[in-house]
């Protein structure tokens, strides 16, 4: 039930708002605030998904409360009510955060078409925090081991910064989750965080996918295409796997770099872009730019700051805390109660040789849960299923 907080000093002008919104919705919580000081005491202590403010009011104008309340609660939408007196600070109040203004006396459609819009705004605003939110717990960087805790200390410095970073570590040690957490801490967080996997796109297909076509560039080519740089504009690129990124195309993103410029494939015209890129490799880039396989420029301006993800193995004190959070997440995602395992069977899985690193690790608690029949997994369990 959507619930509104009408801050209006006339008594007349409330009366009218009540009875227009609750003709027009027996689902609407209303509640009223004589003025501006007890409007923001009922904000602090409530939660509301609306809220209808005068401008004109004793005590605290509306400029006041539109500007309290974007501090204590920034996603409530704010609709001014003005008077005729006030048609030029309402248009202020709307550069300083208000959602709308509609003018006294209320005309009804007006009324209510901004109040449904305002409503229809907040439940956006809300559910894109709770989709943020589980992105952000898809992407956790679980353990206390000096490694990890290193590795998040370096990337509360640097992710605020406008800062390039070269991600570097084995397969299935965490990378991407170093990279989504660069993204998310950043001043960039709002902004999109696209994603390109390097040596999964053929070679002939990479230009095109990072800085798109124009039509008729080649065979396929039947319309105009925008590209991932472009999608990323004024947010994060991660460039995975750019080890295995082509030469023409390590070119490409020098210029990028350099210029904040890009190209589409056949075209000769410059689209400027501002876009922070992370990159991430399982290769020695050093070994490759001996073998001439990665340009050493690139390789500079990619790696103004190096984070290296340890093994597994490297980590092994932060295996029962990895397995906790698997167990939970499988057990979620499967629907099923939560399995814990023993402190035997947990000294077992800390004595492995772990070559697939955490991946490989969430591999052996998933079959682990979906193999054994108690709702404890102990020692023998993890021996005849485990696969080590």
């Amino acid at each position: 039930m959507p619930k509104i907080l009408i801050i209006e000093d006339e008594a007349a002008i409330r009366r009218v708002l009540v009875k227009i919104l609750s003709e027009e919705s027996k689902t609407y919580e209303l509640e009223e605030a004589e003025d501006g000081l007890a409007g923001i005491e009922k904000i602090k202590d409530q939660d509301y998904d609306l809220v209808l403010c005068d401008i004109k009011m004793p005590k605290m104008d509306g400029v006041e409360v539109l500007e309290a309340i974007k501090k204590i609660k920034p996603e409530i939408p704010i609709v001014m009510i003005s008077g005729h007196g006030d048609l030029e600070t309402a248009v202020e109040t709307m550069k300083k955060g208000a959602f709308d203004y509609i003018s006294k006396p209320p005309d009804l459609n007006r009324l209510l078409n901004t109040v449904r819009i305002a409503l229809d705004r907040k439940e956006l605003v809300v559910e894109n925090q709770r989709l943020k939110k589980k992105v952000g717990k898809n992407y956790q960087m679980i353990g206390n081991s000096p490694e990890i805790d290193n590795i998040k200390e370096m990337i509360e410095k640097v992710a605020p910064t406008e800062a390039r970073v070269l991600i570097t570590g084995d397969n299935g040690t965490g990378k991407e989750l170093v990279a989504h957490w660069l993204h998310q801490k950043s001043n960039r967080s709002k902004g999109n965080m696209i994603e390109v996997n390097c040596a999964a796109i053929p070679s002939e297909l990479i230009e095109s996918e990072l800085f798109g076509h124009v039509k008729g560039a080649f065979t396929s080519a039947n319309k105009d295409r925008a590209g991932k740089f472009e999608a990323a504009n004024g947010g994060t690129i991660f460039l995975d796997e750019i080890g295995d990124m082509s030469l023409s195309a390590q070119a490409k993103v020098l210029r990028a770099l350099q210029e904040n410029k890009i190209q589409r494939v056949g075209s000769d015209r410059d689209i400027k872009v501002d876009v922070r890129v992370i990159a991430a490799t399982n290769k020695d880039l050093k070994e490759e730019i001996k073998e001439k396989n990665f340009r050493e420029d690139l390789y500079h301006r990619l790696a103004v700051i190096l984070i290296e993800v340890p093994k597994l193995n490297d980590r092994k004190v932060d295996i029962p805390l990895l397995v906790d959070y698997f167990c939970e997440k499988i057990a979620k995602e499967q629907g099923t109660a939560v399995k814990t395992f023993s402190a035997e069977a947990l000294a077992l899985l800390k004595d492995y040789d772990w070559t697939g690193n955490i991946r490989e690790l969430r591999n052996v608690v998933e079959r682990l849960i979906i193999l054994s029949t108690s709702q404890k997994i102990d020692e023998k369990a993890v021996k005849q299923f485990a696969g080590k």
